[in-house]
Parts: C-alpha cells; sequence; structure tokens
C-alpha cells in the first residue's frame, strides 16, 4: 500500500458537486492498493499513521500526533499511485489491485484508523471526485508499507 499523507486544516471530497466527506485539522490521506497488499500491510500503514507526530506543539516543533491534536482523516482511494511511467508517456496501473481486492482493503485501512479512535470520512471508491485541501506547512509524506522501517 501506497499512502501520501497531508497535514492539513480542512479538507473536503465532493462528488458531482456534493460533500461526500470533510473535516477539519487532520491528513487527508491518498490509498493506493497494489495487487500484492494484504491486511498486515494496512494494519501497519494505519498503525504507523496514527502514531505519526507532525503536529506541531507549542514550540512550533512537530511533536503531536493527530490523536494528540484530536484530528479526523479523509481517506481517499487513489489506484493512480500504483503508476508504472518507465516506459513510454502513458502511464499502466496494472500494479494497482483489482475492486475486488482493493475494496476491502481500503475499507479494512480505515476501520484500523478507526479502532485506534480517529474519526474518518472517505471518498467513493471507483469516482470521479473533486478534493479541496488546505495543506498546513505544507506537510506532504509518502508511505509504502512495502518499506517497513523498525518501529
Amino acid at each position: 500500500m501506497i499512502a501520501v499523507i497531508q497535514r492539513v486544516g480542512s479538507g473536503e471530497v465532493k462528488i458531482s458537486g456534493r460533500s461526500r466527506g470533510k473535516i477539519d485539522i487532520g491528513y487527508v490521506i491518498f490509498l493506493g492498493v497494489a495487487e500484492d497488499d494484504s491486511q498486515q500491510d494496512a494494519d501497519w500503514l494505519a498503525d504507523k499513521i496514527v502514531g505519526l507526530r507532525i503536529f506541531e506543539d507549542e514550540n512550533e516543533k512537530m511533536n503531536l500526533s493527530i490523536k494528540e491534536v484530536e484530528g479526523k482523516a479523509l481517506v481517499i482511494s487513489q489506484f493512480t499511485l500504483l503508476a508504472d511511467y518507465k516506459r513510454g508517456r502513458r502511464p499502466g496501473f496494472t500494479k494497482a489491485a483489482r475492486p475486488e481486492k482493493a475494496i476491502p482493503l481500503y475499507e479494512h485501512f480505515m476501520d484500523q484508523l478507526w479502532h485506534q479512535g480517529i474519526e474518518v470520512e472517505k471518498g467513493e471508491f471507483g469516482t470521479e471526485m473533486q478534493v479541496h485541501i488546505m495543506n498546513e506547512g505544507p506537510v506532504t509524506l509518502v508511505m509504502d508499507s512495502k518499506v517497513k522501517y523498525p518501529r
């Protein structure tokens, strides 16, 4: 799984002009599910993201987690994170999981955030969405569950 995490002051996803999910302070997480991903990848990634200390404390140091600032997560499925652009000009997406595998893992990832006390809003899998983000910092991190670092 690949996740792009953006620390935000606010985020919203709209479908056909209607709000589908909206948060204030927290993370907008773009999530790409690969064919070889598993629930263990989702568990590791959710745990790592909840534990990140990238919100500023009273000394303006990135020292607080999403839980400590009572933030929420807006999770958007994004298969384009798995793009293969090594050859040619048009990216291929054969590494991205098919919906029958990706949707349950996307849902499992969000469940893991929720079980760790993070309120979760979401987009709609496989739908054209408009995502509005007020990135704070800006702080944007890219995480790959296949590159697991020691905790």
